[in-house]
Parts: structure tokens; sequence; C-alpha cells
């Protein structure tokens, strides 16, 4: 369909969809799935198949297989039934799942069963075979590709674990820094000995949250920060 055969808002919210399903690849979701979920969540919805097909002009068994992939991932669900016209029975219709960071979290989640839980008992047994075939140098490198890999699935599960409320709160937090504040913190805490790192985290874990809003209230204040002799950090 021509620009020109549809409304404004409407032709929109289709280069919307198309331009967030180009970036689907990036977070593991078919093209046409995420362009889908693009479009419901541009629209708001909801929205029959017949609607979507239309909207983005895709044959009817391409759009029945993008709404059930993107049921899967957890990104759109399924609203009350509603007729399209004025003829025939209430077709299902799918609504965007509202809460950003919670379709966030869920596409963090289902990649992580589909793609990282099935590989890592492969990995861990490949690591295993190189010790017991005494392969030293296979093992050295195998050890710490193994490591990397469950470190980074730790960091995945941790996104997966964590309330969406948390983590835009938390991702608030750095939209309010400079980019120069946050490289210099992560190279401050990057020289830190890891066995100190750690246990101040498990310290701070355990805190009651009222003491540790007051260590973080005394940390941000400008005359704490003097006294340890950062002043020149310390923006105006």
């Amino acid at each position: 369909m021509r620009p020109g055969d549809v409304g404004v808002e409407e032709q929109i919210r289709r280069d919307f969809a198309v331009g967030w399903g180009r970036i689907g690849a990036a977070w593991g979701v078919a093209p046409s799935t995420a362009t889908v979920q693009g479009y419901l969540l541009a629209h708001g919805g909801p929205l029959t198949e017949s609607e979507v097909r239309e909207a983005l002009g895709l044959s009817h068994r391409a759009a029945l297989i993008a709404l059930a992939e993107c049921e899967s991932w957890g990104i759109i669900e399924q609203d009350e039934p509603r007729r399209v016209g004025q003829r025939g029975p209430a077709a299902r219709a799918w609504v965007p799942v509202g809460d950003h960071w919670e379709w966030f979290r869920r596409v963090a989640e289902v990649r992580k069963v589909r793609e990282t839980d099935p590989v890592l008992p492969l990995l861990d047994e490949c690591r295993t075979r190189a010790a017991a075939a005494h392969a030293h140098g296979l093992l050295e490198r195998l050890d710490e590709l193994v490591a990397f890999v469950h470190l980074f699935d730790i960091g995945i599960g941790t996104v997966v674990r964590t309330d969406p409320a948390v983590l835009a709160r938390l991702f608030d937090v750095l939209g309010r820094l400079d980019s120069a504040t946050i490289d210099r913190l992560v190279v401050r805490l990057a020289a830190l000995p890891e066995d100190e790192l750690a246990a101040a985290a498990r310290t701070l874990a355990g805190l009651p949250p009222g003491t540790l809003r007051r260590m973080v209230n005394l940390a941000g204040s400008r005359p704490l920060a003097r006294m340890l002799g950062s002043r020149r950090e310390v923006p105006d």
C-alpha cells in the first residue's frame, strides 16, 4: 500500500513497525516478529490477525506465525475477542505488553532459555573431556571461554530475575549521568581487587534499606569527596 493510501498517523505507525523490525535481530527476535510487536506498540491494540495482516502487508500464514511467535516471546498478549466489520463472529485480538521493561525482561528470559541454557552443559562437557585427556593447552583456552559464558549467563539471569520497575529505576539513574561520569565509575570499580569489590557488594546487599540510603547520601556529599582528596573531580 502506497503512503498516500493511508492517513499520516497510520503511515507513521507502519514505518515505526518496519524500523522496529530491523532492530529485532539485535534482540535475537526475527524481524517479522519484531515488526508485528512494533506495530502493536505504536497502535496500542487490540488488533485482530486480519488488521495486523492488512496493515503490514503480510499473508494470513505469516501474520499468524508472527503473532504466535510474539506470544511465545511474551511481548504481546491476547485480549477480549473483537468483531471486525458488520458480519462474522468476533475474532481473537492481541495487545502489546505495555510495560517496556517487562517485555525487555521477557525477551532476555526467552533468549536465555532458548539459546544459553541448552549450550552450557555442552561447553562444560567439552571442558571436562579436555581435562580427562590431559590436553593442557586446550583446557586452558576452554577454561577461559567457559568461565566467560557462565559469567555472561549470570548477568542475563540477573536481568531476568529483576523486577521490571527496579530495572527501569536503575537505567533511569544511568540516564541521569553523563558518559564521562559513567566511564570514570567503571574504571574506578574495575581497578579495585575483585575480592574486595565482591566483599563490599555482599556487605551492601546485607544492609537495611535505611542504612544503605544514608551511606549513599553520604557518598554523594561534596564535603566528603573533598575530605577524601578528590577535590578536582567534584563537579561545580
